[in-house]
């Protein structure tokens, strides 16, 4: 199995896997605390007169939704089962013109010139092969269409999504580690990077601009957030009771620089990603 097979099918694991649930039962929390990313994604697609808009990556779907509500219609689509689950209940319960695919990007008929626009909010930096994923977007999108992305800037800009690991890194020896240009959070921070993936796969016209929100979430929510997300939420439901303990008791005071009263808050290091669909690829 190539490296790029094996990634794909552990990032289909996790996400239909422990992952996936977290982020389900942590939707109401995560939506709160992206919402400056939401409204920048609204706005985006209102400046670009987008009708027809796919939403990538779109998790349970609350980016999908409120583009939906703004253009009448919005497809989201997700490697996550449990995910995609929860964004159709929602988009029903909300009476939302939205429509969702379990699918692999990488894979799925969209169609060839379908949409107008591709929106994502920190969905993309999770390809196995990003080069191969927006060709494959680039396929979908009308000629001079339009990409717009929210991705995480590297992980000294975002000493808070850090935190817990660090905290917890003595007491837990085989947390994952950050692999720097590999599928996971910050697989975008490199600007060159992601203009020789978006070049290569084409797109032309591509602009990353610094954007920095600050973003906030329950403080009573904070414990649930940190050992169900990210490095340690992966590995401490295996851990024993008396572990997990010590962690928690680790990785609570770590955070105190963000705690504000009732709720933490921290600014979101990120690049706003535009880009147009510039001449066909073979």
């Amino acid at each position: 199995m190539d490296a790029s097979h094996k990634d794909h099918d552990e990032q289909a694991a996790r996400w239909n896997g422990p992952s996936g649930h977290a982020w389900v039962d942590l939707q109401q929390v995560l939506d709160g605390m992206f919402r400056p990313f939401e409204e920048l994604l609204v706005r985006a697609v209102s400046e670009e007169g987008a009708a027809r808009v796919l939403d990538v990556g779109c998790g349970t779907g609350a980016v999908t939704r409120a583009v939906a509500r703004r253009t009448g219609h919005c497809v989201g689509a997700d490697i996550s089962a449990p995910m995609i689950a929860a964004a159709r209940e929602l988009a029903e319960q909300e009476g939302v013109p939205a429509s969702f695919v379990h699918a692999d990007v990488q894979e799925h008929d969209f169609g060839t010139g379908v949409f107008d626009t591709v929106v994502s909010r920190f969905g993309v930096m999770f390809f196995p092969d990003p080069v191969r994923a927006f060709t494959h977007l680039r396929g979908a999108v009308r000629d001079g269409g339009g990409l717009r992305l929210v991705v995480w800037r590297g992980p000294e800009e975002n000493p808070f999504m850090t935190t817990a690991e660090r905290a917890a890194a003595p007491l837990v020896p085989d947390l994952p580690a950050r692999r720097p240009d590999q599928p996971g959070q910050f697989a975008f921070a490199d600007p060159d990077r992601v203009r020789g993936i978006l070049r290569e796969s084409g797109w032309s016209d591509v602009v990353l601009r610094p954007v920095d929100p600050v973003c906030a979430l329950p403080e009573k929510d904070l414990e649930r957030y940190v050992t169900r997300l990210g490095p340690l939420g992966t590995v401490l439901p295996q851990a024993d009771e008396r572990t997990r303990a010590e962690v928690v008791d680790a990785v609570r005071p770590a955070f105190e620089p963000f705690v504000q009263g009732t709720e933490v808050r921290y600014t979101a290091a990120c690049w706003e990603i535009s880009a147009r669909a510039g001449a066909e690829v073979s």
